[in-house]
Order: C-alpha cells, then structure tokens, then sequence
C-alpha cells in the first residue's frame, strides 16, 4: 500500500555536516528510514497516509557556527520542513536549537553530548520543549562508559605487566562536549588508582599532533585517555603508531566507529580501543537487521550519528499516536 503520490509529504531536515563521516552518517541513516516507511506507505496522519521525504541540509557546523544556524534557518523558512533531525558539533547544534524554538519545530538530537542542550528543556519548558536528545549519551553519561574502559585498561596493565598505579595523559579535542569529561578525569582518575599526568586539548580539526604526542610521550604515561569526536581522531591514530608512543589508546575515538578506520590510520588505528555505539550484537531484535542493512546499503559501519534513523522511526510513531504534525500535540 503505497501512499498516495498526490498526498503531502512529511518533510523532515536532516541537518548535520555533510562533508565529514558524522553528517554522512545522519543522512545514511534518515534516507534509511524513509525508505523503509514510504515502502510501507507511509506515515499515517489521521485517515490519510503522507510519504516522507528527507531533505539534506549541510550545516557546516564543524567549521562554523554561525553556517549552522544560517542552515536551519534557511531549511524552515525556504525549504519549509516540519521537523529536524541531527546536529553534531555542540557548539553549532547551541545555535540550531535557538532557530528551532523560534520557529516552535520539533528538533530531534543526534549527535551532540552537551548536557546543557537538554537542561534548557528544564530550565525554559515552554520555549526549549521542542528539544528531544535520542543520541548519543550525554558527556556525564558518555564519561561514564569512557572510565570503565580506562578501567579495564588499568586492570590489563596491572594483571599483565605489573604496573600498580598507571600513568594517563588525557587527550581531549578542545570542544564544549569533552569539557564536562575532562573535569570528571582530573577527578575520577585519581580515585580510581593512577595518575593523571597532564590534559592535552588540541583542534577537533588538527591535522597534527606531534607536539602534543611528543609531550605524552616526554610525560611517561602508560595510557592515553582520548575524547575525540572530530577528524583529529584519524591523525591521533595513525601519529600515535608512526611515533611509536608506547601508551595504551583507549576512550572515545568517533572516527574508529567507521569502516574505513584502519585504512586512514595505515593499520595504526589497530590498536586502539574505544566506545562504540552501534554493534552488530542483538541489544534489541532490531538491532542486527538495523546492522545489517546499514552496511548492505552503504558499504559502511554505522556511526552514532546514524541515529536519525530511529529518531525519524520515533516521530513516526509519535504522529501516528497523535493522528496530527502538530508540534505541542507530538511532544
């Protein structure tokens, strides 16, 4: 049961930086999504069922800001779509959001970990109620994973090469995100039995990282605790091996959840271990045929970004409920 092809389609923005893996992602995962609905029929709005259709809005938001905001802006006014789905840099997505709420549209998270970005909800229900996260983790929660990582690499380093008490450099893109996380080390990490041998926080964007490898490396940490999200990750992975540092590689390397991780690092990339979010494993009964398709489709390993794809699964069932687009009756 196709719908109509005279029926108005749901048009929902994906927004995100499209020349980089995190915005590729978004749209991988929402054209997914739409696909998979419209083959269904579509959305049922009432009585009458709308096909979706997505459209690709590059925001630039790792390079700027205000490209971002001038995005979304420019995707409801222009473009005219009902809902946003993505947003990655936090920085830029502080932006999008603004826009959004002015325009009373339902903007759906999918990429930024700020806890800020949901505490505006809390804080100003009426203006930021629009504002849903669905992935990832918030920074608070994502540091938490990130300590049992490091954990189980102290533990390795204990069992295995007798060091009671290893020595962490802490490697963090200069990022509003990574702030929260690099607070919660100069704490936790003490507590949880090693040292904490310096904070490092190049560009999300740098392209080299000798001085600050050469600087772990000069500080004799055993282990390199890294909250990377931007393309920094690549140049990180592959430096790391070429200047042979020997510290262990473990925390959040976005860059490493893509397919062509190893190749960029030239293998190097091979030893590091980091948080993921989309595993082929069965957390849920959708999760491997979600896998599965995914790299049928597009030949690629999803990133968290790829989230859109529940996020639009989400509204579907949301405007099936409420049987209307209308934002206050969804939320």
């Amino acid at each position: 049961a196709q719908a109509p092809a005279q029926a108005q389609p749901i048009k929902i923005g994906v927004v995100g930086p499209m020349g980089f893996v995190q915005g590729e992602h978004h749209w991988l995962g929402a054209t997914m999504a739409a696909d998979e609905i419209n083959k269904a029929g579509g959305i049922k709005v009432g009585d009458k069922m709308r096909p979706v259709e997505v459209v690709k809005i590059d925001t630039n938001e790792i390079n700027s800001v205000t490209d971002a905001a001038s995005a979304v802006e420019r995707a409801l006014t222009v473009d005219k779509v009902n809902f946003l789905v993505g947003g990655f840099r936090t920085e830029a997505v502080f932006a999008m959001q603004e826009v959004a709420m002015d325009y009373k549209t339902i903007f759906m998270g999918c990429g930024a970990a700020s806890p800020e970005l949901c505490d505006r909800v809390e804080k100003n229900y009426d203006r930021f109620k629009y504002w849903f996260r669905v992935t990832p983790l918030n920074s608070n929660l994502l540091a938490k994973v990130d300590f049992l990582l490091l954990a189980e690499a102290a533990k390795a380093m204990r069992e295995q090469l007798g060091i009671q008490k290893p020595k962490v450099a802490h490697l963090a893109e200069k990022a509003a995100w990574a702030d929260p996380i690099v607070a919660a080390a100069e704490k936790t990490i003490p507590q949880m039995g090693m040292e904490l041998v310096g904070t490092w926080r190049p560009s999300a964007t740098a392209t080299d990282v000798t001085a600050e490898l050469n600087a772990i490396k000069d500080s004799g940490a055993q282990i390199i605790f890294a909250t990377l999200s931007g393309p920094v990750g690549v140049v990180v992975g592959r430096q790391w091996g070429e200047l042979q540092i020997p510290a262990m590689p473990v925390g959040i390397f976005v860059e490493a959840q893509k397919k062509g991780w190893l190749e960029a690092t030239g293998g190097k990339g091979n030893y590091v271990a980091t948080v993921n979010t989309y595993a082929r494993t069965a957390m849920t009964d959708k999760t491997i045929p979600f896998y599965d398709a995914f790299v049928q489709r597009s030949g690629q390993f999803p990133t968290y970004n790829a989230g859109t794809y529940e996020a639009i699964n989400i509204l579907k069932e949301a405007i099936e409920k409420a049987g209307t687009l209308e934002a206050d009756a969804l939320i």
